[in-house]
């Protein structure tokens, strides 16, 4: 399974035998200025209906959308939902989002979307174990540093990639990752904007991975 960040919270998600998933795709503007999503995909994951992730014209190939909430199968691959806040208020300030795990390979992957608040025991049961977890970290809009920490912390996986952090593609007035990383020793920053993973080949403990964006 391959894993190529595309920009802010879109990655691309190819499987072994070639299905490609698409995660938020976003639409380009003054303060996002990533270059459009235009890959093609099988299917394409939605968190929330925010322009920055919800873009989904922009995707090639005719995919499916996934926003949940019911489980489903596709093309062996199967993708689940877990509903939560966009914000520690009960989504009174920012309504829901949807975290979506993907099952993959043998390997369990979950994108957080835009979480606003720390994952409580109930949710954590549901998500189970994962592997690869994609984690907001520039606050303001969605957990910034300290609770991402917190939520990496309680749910364990063994791979952990940032996104929706501030850079000079994204001038949103987010944290820059460096305020996440703060600390940490168990970091790995990657020359590019791909990693590739098989069930053997997962790191034992925690390990953040740090891609640089592809568009």
């Amino acid at each position: 399974m391959k894993i190529k960040w595309l920009g802010h919270s879109a990655f691309l998600i190819t499987s072994e035998s070639g299905v490609r998933i698409i995660t938020d795709p976003y639409k380009s503007g003054d303060d996002l200025k990533y270059a459009p999503v235009t890959e093609s995909a099988d299917v394409v994951t939605v968190s929330h209906e925010h322009y920055d992730h919800n873009f989904t014209s922009s995707v090639q190939g005719n995919p499916q959308i996934y926003r949940g909430p019911e489980p489903i199968e596709i093309k062996g691959i199967k993708f689940s939902a877990l509903s939560v806040f966009h914000d520690n208020e009960q989504g009174k300030l920012r309504s829901k989002n949807t975290v979506v795990c993907i099952d993959v390979d043998g390997m369990r992957l979950c994108h957080l979307g835009d979480l606003g608040h720390i994952l409580d025991a109930v949710q954590l049961n549901k998500l189970g174990k994962v592997d690869v977890l994609f984690i907001p970290v520039g606050g303001l809009w969605a957990i910034d540093a300290a609770e991402a920490t917190k939520v990496v912390e309680t749910v364990n996986p063994k791979v952990v990639i940032p996104m929706h952090y501030k850079n000079e593609r994204c001038t949103f007035p987010i944290a820059p990752v460096t305020d996440f990383l703060k600390d940490k020793k168990n970091v790995t920053k990657i020359d590019g904007s791909e990693v590739e993973y098989k069930v053997g080949t997962l790191p034992p403990t925690t390990q953040i991975v740090v891609l640089k964006p592809a568009l």
